[in-house]
């Protein structure tokens, strides 16, 4: 039983970030260690609630109250246990997931939330360190191939639980590594790739295959007994405005990648680059998030993030109320950067890789603004030069700019990170004769199987998982659905399955 005073004798505390202008100067991540015992801590203010909202707040159904007590009891082999058997990668999620099991804990009603994903990230890593993370191999092997299509968090998962199912699972990826958006969208000082790596080492050593630089097609997957098809929705929103065929107008998953494969040493210098230059990103989102914190470390002299939408409260508002997932005021590791004032007593070197050179004391590195429309980028007749905006809401006939708010600005690069809107229509979409609807997915039913109008395809069970099928949204959700097309695609080719299925077929259907 959890310690039912716990979370009125300890207060909600995270691990501490380094210095702004140290993190900066690298591409590590941002985090200090916190120690093992105040993880116990934060693990014993759950507070053994009567029904514990966490589980429906997770998507991956993870068993939180009983691993958050092992913690407090010191007991993390079986923490491990219990969070492994829910979740493939919680090294993944403790890192990136925006945590709506914590929108859901019981005690943030009238209080914090319990630190969920510091004693998540803190049971894997142990686990990792102890050396109880190993090989999971199938005890029989089924005789049946299986193609994953797409090496995102939903098709890892389903490629784990299909092999350790003791089917001969290959993973195709277009790029040239393993890990889909984790790999080449997530920059590096928010996980680094090394994590990724671990774990493939793993799959691999289970017998999971991985073919890197290749998008299959319909006769490549017609060797296989079934197919998972794990694409993600990769085509981004794009901004109708003149000025966007501009040079230095670019998607945000153009940009990202081209960090990331520096980081991972496949080239000097990103190809395309915010060193010295003013950086406008568009859309408030996770992604565009991302691109604020590289454009900072790329030694950027000015960054705006414009968010077409008003800022959130700092407290739950009417129109997200517990236990949903709080639309509020947050402040990422990269805003905290862009919130940091230059003094004036920073070294040559921070000065030149900061981009300091023309800032003056008091200055911040970054600025997000809200309730932001673009009305037009503004260019020498090649290149962007600045861009037109206003200050907007939202009224009886929808978008409006506010009278006298126009303003200008200069910008040397804008980033559009809008989101993310449909499927790509690559050789599996198109071969396999898979439908697209009106919202940009995939179509399936209720056990993920996609109907494919290709007819040599007809006797090949076909299933769909993760953001090609559900739209854009959180890795755990990816997980989560890549655990759920596994298992029935398992029940498929051999009868019944004793594989996991965490989503309820009518939550599959509602998305439709």
């Amino acid at each position: 039983m959890a310690d039912p005073r716990g979370f009125l004798k300890h207060r909600r505390e995270s691990a501490a970030h380094r210095p702004v202008p140290l993190r900066l100067l690298d591409w590590n991540e941002v985090y200090e260690d916190f120690s093992d015992d105040k993880v116990q801590t934060q693990a014993s203010r759950c507070m053994d609630c009567g029904i514990p909202f966490c589980h429906d707040g997770c998507p991956l159904g993870n068993i939180i109250p009983e691993w958050n007590d092992l913690v407090r009891k010191g007991n993390w082999r079986e923490a491990y246990d219990r969070l492994h058997a829910t979740n493939n990668f919680p090294e993944f999620t403790g890192r990136l997931c925006p945590a709506p099991c914590e929108g859901a804990c019981v005690l943030g009603i009238g209080d914090d939330p319990v630190n969920i994903k510091t004693v998540e990230f803190t049971i894997v890593e142990h686990a990792w360190k102890e050396g109880w993370i190993k090989p999971i191999k199938p005890s029989f092997k089924t005789g049946q191939r299986v193609a994953v299509v797409g090496s995102g968090p939903s098709g890892l998962a389903a490629a784990q639980q299909l092999t350790r199912a003791g089917h001969d699972v290959t993973v195709f990826e277009r790029a040239d590594r393993i890990g889909g958006l984790m790999r080449y969208g997530v920059p590096e000082y928010k996980m680094e790739k090394k994590w990724i790596d671990r774990r493939l080492e793993q799959m691999e050593a289970e017998g999971t295959k991985f073919i890197v630089n290749t998008s299959p097609t319909g006769e490549e997957l017609e060797e296989f007994d079934g197919v998972i098809v794990a694409i993600g929705s990769t085509v981004g929103r794009d901004l109708p405005v003149t000025g966007r065929d501009l040079k230095g107008v670019y998607q945000a998953m153009e940009y990202l990648p081209e960090a990331n494969k520096v980081c991972e040493g496949d080239r000097e210098e990103s190809t395309i680059n915010a060193k010295g230059k003013r950086v406008v990103i568009i859309g408030g989102g996770d992604t565009g998030t991302d691109c604020f914190g590289t454009a900072l470390r790329q030694g950027a002299i000015e960054v705006s993030q414009f968010d077409i939408t008003p800022k959130p409260p700092k407290t739950r508002g009417a129109s997200t109320p517990w236990p949903t997932y709080p639309r509020i005021w947050r402040v990422a590791s990269a805003h905290e950067e862009g919130e940091y004032r230059v003094t004036g007593n920073e070294s040559a070197d921070e000065i030149a890789a900061l981009g300091l050179a023309e800032r003056q004391p008091g200055d911040e590195l970054g600025i997000r603004r809200y309730s932001i429309n673009t009305v037009e980028i503004t260019g020498d007749g090649e290149k962007v030069t600045g861009l037109k905006g206003a200050e907007c809401r939202f009224g009886e006939n929808g978008l409006e700019n506010i009278p006298e708010s126009d303003f200008e600005m200069d910008a040397d690069l804008v980033l559009l990170a809008m989101g993310f809107v449909s499927v790509e229509e690559t050789p599996v979409v198109k071969d396999l004769g898979l439908k697209v609807n009106d919202r940009g997915r995939l179509e399936r039913d209720g056990t993920f199987r996609a109907q494919t109008t290709n007819a040599e395809f007809a006797d090949i069970p076909v299933f769909v998982a993760g953001d090609a099928g559900r739209g854009q949204s959180l890795i755990v959700w990816g997980i989560s659905e890549g655990r759920s097309a596994a298992a029935e695609l398992d029940r498929v080719l051999m009868g019944e399955t004793a594989l996991p299925r965490p989503i309820n077929p009518t939550d599959v259907a509602m998305q439709a």
